[in-house]
Order: C-alpha cells, then structure tokens, then sequence
C-alpha cells in the first residue's frame, strides 16, 4: 500500500473515532441529559407542548440534550417543582407562580384581574414584564420563557348572569384568584387542579374560575352546568419554565444560544396553544349542553369596577416590601391597552 494511501486510511479511521467518541453534537464529549417536571397530565395539551419543546431542543442540538419528561406531578408536586428545579431534584420544571405564595411577589401583577382577552396577549405580556424588570426572585435559576393562560372566568353548577348570584357559592381558586373571588362576594376554597374535579362532583364547592380550556383539559365541563364570561374582571395565572441553574451553566455555549432561541419561539407556540385549547374546552362544555352566559357590558364593567382594590392592595403591598409594584402595574396596564 502505498504512503499516501495509507495515510489516506488513517485519516477516514481517526475522522470515523473522534465522530463516534465525540457524542452527538460537534464539539461536545458529552451527552446531557436532563429531566423536565410537569404538573399537567400527559395527554393534557400543555405536557405535549413541552414534550415538543424538549425534542426541539435534541434535535437542533444535534443529541447534544436528551430531555426526559416527567408529567403528571410524577417528579415533582406542582407547588415544589420550582424547588425542586432550584435544589436539583428536576433539571427543568414547569407550573404555576402563585402556587408558592409570596415566592414571586413582583411577578404576582401579571395575576392580577387586569381584563385579560387571550393566552397569546397574556403570555407575551408575562416575558414583556420579565424583560423590563428581570424580578430578583428568579434569581436562583435560568428562566427559559413564562406564559399565562387565557381569562380566567367563572365555571359553576348554577348559571351565574349577576355578581349577586355568586353570593353564598363556594369557588375553588388559587392564588390571587382567590381575592378576586372574594371582592365578588363569593367564599374562596383553596386546593389543587388535581382535585377539583372530585370537590364539583361532591358538592365540596360549586363552581372554580379557570380558563375555559380547563372545561376539556380537566373534563369540568362534566361536572359544572354553567359559564360566565366575565372578561371585564377577569384574571390570570403567570406560568414559568425554568432550569437548574447549575445545570444551564454546565451547558455549552452554543448549546445555550440554540435553547434560548427556542424558548423565543416557544412563547407564541405557547400563548397560541392557550387559545386553541380554550378553543376546545368551549365546544367541549356546549356538547354537555353547558350554557355560556356573556355578561351585559354594564354588568361587565361593574364586576371589573369592585375587583379593583385588588389592584390598589397589591401597589400597597409592594410598596412596603420596597418593590415597584406601581411601576409594574402601570406597565401592565399601558401593554395591555396597546395590545388588545
């Protein structure tokens, strides 16, 4: 054989090693494999979404991340998953800001009832908010992207056309929900998605306020009779999507930059997949043969007008924790206004 065909050979054996000893992904020696925790049942549209996402990343890091998903609350409970993300017990987890109270103060405005209209509104609004603040209380880990679900609305066992009519009704709620509930003249029940199904069945409370896609996602449509549609008043919760710190920063450098770019995309994937999930619940509850009653603009406005001190008790509440809860509401007003 000759010299430059031996050499020749060489070369293709030793190209053919560092590929195969080299992993996936150019550059790396190494796969990373990380675990995602996700409250939300496995065939529930927000699961396939991140389970989506997490392919996305393997694919476009060329195997470089293997993401492993956990739904269903199987890793971590939904109100411990962002400890868990934090002491390493998930690599990335997924749930709800006020499900640890008082653990995203700042944050709690994107909660507030501020009329929401649609997820994809909420949703950009949520990483709008993030960018212009970057609140301390992420501080201790990598926040991949947030989202926010559609109006939060009332859903119960007896048609409600008047705020009177919620007077004496038990509503299960979460969170700053919750005050909103109250303001209404309704009685607040505290307790998680997971279990609300069973407490409307038995009587436990009457109805919940929810996006509407919790009608299909949690199947409440079989066990409430009613929708109210008061979007004047109505609310949200803000989500996260959240790394290890530790763990995001043992990535590679350009394993980072293809992940946050994906997480870019993922916001409107996200906020449209709310929307097409209200979507869904929607015709869900009309084929029970669940009414959907839309408040009068009159009536519309004046739920909006006696949840306001709601507002005024969270500027309140920030000023004395030193945090600018006025500036941050005042943003979320005017994004809103420019960004029906």
């Amino acid at each position: 054989m000759s010299t430059t065909r031996t050499f020749l050979l060489l070369m293709v054996l030793l190209t053919t090693a560092l590929t195969v000893l080299g992993g996936h992904s150019p550059g790396h020696s190494k796969t990373f494999e990380l675990t995602y925790s996700i409250f939300f049942p496995a065939t529930h549209g927000h699961s396939l979404l991140a389970t989506e996402w997490a392919k996305e990343v393997e694919k476009r890091t060329n195997g470089a991340v293997k993401i492993n998903m956990f739904p269903g609350a199987t890793l971590t409970p939904a109100d411990q998953c962002y400890d868990g993300v934090v002491k390493g017990i998930s690599d990335i987890g997924m749930s709800v800001l006020s499900y640890t109270k008082g653990r995203f103060p700042l944050s709690e405005v994107i909660d507030l009832p501020l009329g929401y209209t649609k997820g994809i509104q909420v949703t950009r609004l949520c990483n709008a908010f993030y960018d212009k603040f970057k609140p301390k209380e992420f501080d201790d880990v990598k926040v991949m992207y947030l989202h926010g679900h559609g109006p939060g609305i009332f859903h119960t066992k007896k048609p409600v056309e008047k705020m009177e009519d919620l007077k004496g009704m038990k509503i299960r709620c979460s969170g700053t929900s919750a005050k909103v509930v109250a303001a209404l003249g309704a009685t607040p029940v505290a307790m998680p998605q997971n279990e609300c199904y069973d407490a409307l069945q038995k009587g436990v409370v009457d109805g919940v306020v929810s996006p509407i896609e919790t009608l299909k996602g949690w199947k409440f449509a079989e066990v409430i009779k009613s929708t109210t549609q008061n979007f004047g008043s109505a609310y949200t919760l803000g989500f996260f999507v959240v790394m290890n710190k530790k763990k995001w920063e043992s990535l590679p450098k350009e394993v980072q930059q293809t992940i946050e770019q994906i997480n870019k995309e993922w916001i409107d994937k996200t906020g449209n997949g709310w929307d097409s999930f209200d979507e869904i619940g929607t015709e869900f509850t009309l084929s029970k043969g669940n009414k959907i009653i839309p408040l009068s603009k009159e009536e519309d406005a004046r739920w909006a007008k006696t949840v306001s001190p709601v507002l005024d008790e969270y500027v309140a509440a920030m000023k004395a924790k030193g945090l600018p809860g006025e500036e941050a509401l005042s943003f979320c007003r005017e994004w809103l206004k420019n960004n029906p």
